[in-house]
């Protein structure tokens, strides 16, 4: 299922007093559904072949990680928590899990910043729940910056790379 239709579904939910939605095709699923007693309501997403949980906490003691990765801000080169991202297409975390930069520790990362690029190329793995799902360019281009350091635990919707 295309992430862009999750998010979508994820601000159905929102803007909608529904508490649940869940939506098939073929084989995929996803249900999303809000939170209910004392908890402020916010949506919890699960996805049938890759479960979104809640956000894991943010590393301690990681002031150079922080500033080199950030939330929010717009899709090309917009502000972003107080850093300027470079022009171009922001490719941001579809899920919350540790990013990887290779396929193992013995290989050479999958790109570097100024490597050409083509949509469908894999940039990095995220791990999540024992599963590594593939990171893969939207667009082509050159890779402009990477906002993410290999081991580094990522937010779903975290800016990760900078295509241009």
């Amino acid at each position: 299922m295309d992430l862009r239709k999750i998010k979508k579904l994820i601000d159905l939910l929102e803007e909608s007093n529904l508490s649940e939605i869940e939506i098939k095709e073929g084989e995929e699923s996803v249900r999303l559904s809000r939170l209910t007693g004392n908890v402020p309501a916010a949506p919890v997403t699960h996805v049938h072949m890759e479960p979104h949980r809640a956000p894991a906490p943010a590393p301690s003691a990681s002031a150079p990680q922080a500033s080199s990765s950030s939330t929010g801000g717009g899709e090309s080169g917009g502000k972003s928590s107080g850093r300027e991202l470079p022009d171009g297409e922001v490719l941001r975390s579809p899920m919350v899990g540790t990013y990887y930069a290779a396929p193992n520790p013995e290989s050479p990362p999958f790109v570097k910043v100024g490597q050409q690029v083509k949509a469908g190329d894999t940039l990095g793995v995220i791990e999540a729940m024992k599963m590594f799902n593939p990171i893969e360019a939207e667009v082509s281009g050159t890779v402009s910056a990477i906002l993410v350091e290999n081991g580094q635990p990522v937010e779903f919707d975290e800016p990760m790379f900078v295509i241009s």
